[in-house]
């Protein structure tokens, strides 16, 4: 028999070539070439929100620091503006709502060594031969000034006292009213005293007033009458004295806002609230 020819054999078949996965792959054109550190993912692009578009919060500039006066006290640059100084009294004073927190055996004194007292108290029980006190005075100011510019002037009187040491300082706003407070230790006489002073530039309507308070005692007393210091700096007001609004009828089965005989507001103007012991 004659011979076939073999059967051709057939070609060998390539396999295909294996992709690596693709979190292993450098995606980005001149990306990193570990191909084991997957390609970081475009920043997503927000769309730009409208100045006071709903949910938009804008946020307020800040205040421009203030700048403290380095000369002048600040009843001089009252009187250089041509402010008259007009000393207040508590009896049927209303322009201002002023609470000063009176301490434990701390009482109201008549003190003839401090000028146009509003009120004076003191604590006459203690140890110290110098009498822990707190003295504030009130003035109407009569005559056409800027307040935040005067306010930079109210450490100086403090910083002309003898041997005079800064502790602490701040010219932020009191109650919503320009106001410097500056605390510190000085001499008078053989002692050594602390004392804490704050200067208030308030408005009522269309007047306005200077309210400083200081509390001071002798330096050797300072940790034991801390407590009563500090609730006095502490617990001080100034609030403008607002006309008691009417209350609105309640709705019918409403049950009262607060509770029975609490008085609203504010204690009147001088009131001396005391201070619980602790």
């Amino acid at each position: 028999d004659p011979l076939l020819p073999p059967p051709p054999i057939p070609a060998p078949v390539s396999a295909p070539a294996t992709v690596p996965p693709v979190q292993n792959l450098t995606a980005l054109p001149g990306g990193s070439s570990n191909r084991f550190s997957p390609a970081p993912a475009p920043a997503p692009i927000a769309s730009p929100i409208p100045v006071g578009a709903p949910g938009s919060t804008a946020v307020p500039p800040l205040p421009p620091p203030v700048t403290p006066a380095i000369s002048g006290t600040l009843r001089d640059h009252l009187r250089e503006k041509g402010v008259k100084l007009e000393a207040q009294r508590p009896h049927g004073f209303k322009a201002l709502d002023i609470t000063l927190p009176m301490p434990p055996r701390w009482t109201q004194v008549p003190d003839p060594n401090v000028p146009d007292a509003f009120v004076v108290i003191a604590d006459r029980l203690g140890n110290s031969v110098y009498t822990s006190n707190a003295q504030l005075v009130v003035y109407r100011l009569i005559g056409d000034f800027d307040p935040a510019e005067a306010i930079t002037h109210g450490y100086i009187d403090s910083q002309k006292l003898l041997a005079w040491q800064t502790t602490n300082a701040s010219m932020a706003n009191f109650d919503g009213f320009p106001s410097s407070i500056i605390e510190g230790t000085y001499r008078e006489n053989d002692k050594t005293l602390n004392t804490s002073r704050r200067h208030v530039i308030a408005a009522s309507g269309a007047d306005k007033y200077l309210v400083s308070l200081s509390v001071t005692t002798a330096l050797s007393q300072a940790v034991t009458d801390g407590p009563a210091t500090d609730a006095i700096v502490n617990g001080f007001q100034v609030v403008a004295h607002a006309a008691p609004a009417q209350a609105p009828a309640p709705a019918p089965g409403s049950a009262p806002v607060g509770l029975p005989g609490q008085a609203p507001g504010y204690p009147p103007a001088g009131t001396l609230i005391p201070v619980p012991p602790r």
